[in-house]
């Protein structure tokens, strides 16, 4: 089963982002999988890039971050120390084979996306910062598979054209999903408009998840209530194990406990549905009906002295009842017998 079907079919498909908390080592790329396997995730996320991919090694004013988690860091400089060798990549998807989750990865140009379809990849990944790259998102569709597409910072008219982009090289709506991010590393509940899953769903009728960045499952928990088909969490062994992404990482005891909160309020979230649902059939009983309070002679005149609203639901329904005052009963009744509609419909009927 596909990345895709698999989203399809299941209330909530989590996915574990490894990104640099393999802090440079392979043995802990590698450990990772088993530990997301193990905390419940369906898929563990890297990324495919070389800082060449995404920037020059240039040491000028508009190449140093300023400000937040990363802030004094030359953008070359922590791409070198956050990305995951290519060489590492066919055995990380390999342990995931072998560990039975779903690999995905993000590509950040041309070369990584025909890197990782020669891997065989069923979907690709595209990062918030590169939603205004639509010629990447253009050539990435053009593989033909599916696509997850994170909106971060995207305005209405940004993600419109990311979209259609996606759609000219043929891919349908059924192939796209987009994810609400908020950019910031971590970022602020306040800031998170979860709000925005509804909105994008109608606006952009495609399915639609969560790249979640916040500390804790609040956000994670409260986007599958409002409809958030896919979660997406930056994933650790340990935060102690220090990188450019473990301070807004899940440890695997953490991302256990979000994995069921997520997967419980997907089953809470259900289907539309309405009247007695499963064992709230039950509770019918305890609704109200149209009861004898005392014996009834057939042709009596009903009326509030020989007939309530009552519990238990047995009996005609209570919009019946002013209808039925001062008709003639069409049989007897003992006190404490329901009307019931088959007796009474030559009473009732031509009532709505």
């Amino acid at each position: 089963m596909t990345i895709l079907e698999k989203i399809k079919n299941s209330g909530v498909y989590v996915i574990a982002e490894m990104s640099a908390n393999h802090a440079g080592k392979f043995e802990n790329a590698l450990a990772i999988v088993r530990a997301a396997r193990d905390a419940g995730a369906d898929c563990l996320k890297i990324q495919t890039y070389t800082p060449d991919s995404l920037t020059i090694d240039c040491d000028g004013e508009y190449f140093h971050i300023k400000g937040g988690l990363w802030d004094g860091y030359n953008l070359y400089k922590l791409y070198s120390e956050a990305s995951t060798p290519w060489e590492w990549q066919a055995e990380i998807k390999t342990e995931c084979e072998r560990s039975g989750i779903d690999f995905l990865s993000t590509p950040f140009d041309a070369g990584a996306v025909d890197f990782l379809n020669g891997l065989g990849v069923s979907a690709f990944k595209i990062a918030s910062c590169e939603l205004v790259d639509i010629p990447l998102i253009r050539y990435t569709a053009g593989k033909r598979k599916p696509m997850i597409v994170s909106t971060g910072m995207g305005s209405i008219e940004e993600i419109e054209e990311a979209v259609e982009a996606m759609l000219e090289t043929g891919l349908s709506k059924e192939q796209i999903v987009l994810l609400k991010c908020t950019s910031e590393y971590p970022a602020a509940t306040a800031n998170m408009n979860l709000s925005t899953i509804s909105d994008m769903q109608a606006r952009f009728g495609t399915r639609v998840g969560l790249s979640d960045h916040s500390i804790g499952t609040l956000a994670s928990v409260t986007a599958v209530a409002l409809g958030a088909c896919v979660i997406e969490k930056h994933f650790c062994l340990s935060r102690e194990i220090k990188n450019p992404d473990s301070d807004f990482s899940m440890e695997p005891a953490e991302f256990t406990e979000m994995v069921g909160a997520v997967r419980e309020a997907a089953a809470a979230r259900g289907s539309v549905k309405y009247g007695a649902f499963g064992r709230e059939a039950d509770s019918v009983a305890f609704r109200r009906s149209i009861f004898a309070v005392r014996d009834i002679a057939e042709g009596e005149v009903f009326t509030p002295d020989n007939i309530r609203v009552i519990r238990p639901g047995a009996g005609l329904k209570p919009k019946y009842y002013d209808k039925l005052l001062g008709k003639p009963s069409v049989k007897s009744y003992a006190r404490g017998e329901p009307l019931a509609e088959d007796e009474m419909y030559p009473v009732i009927q031509g009532i709505p």
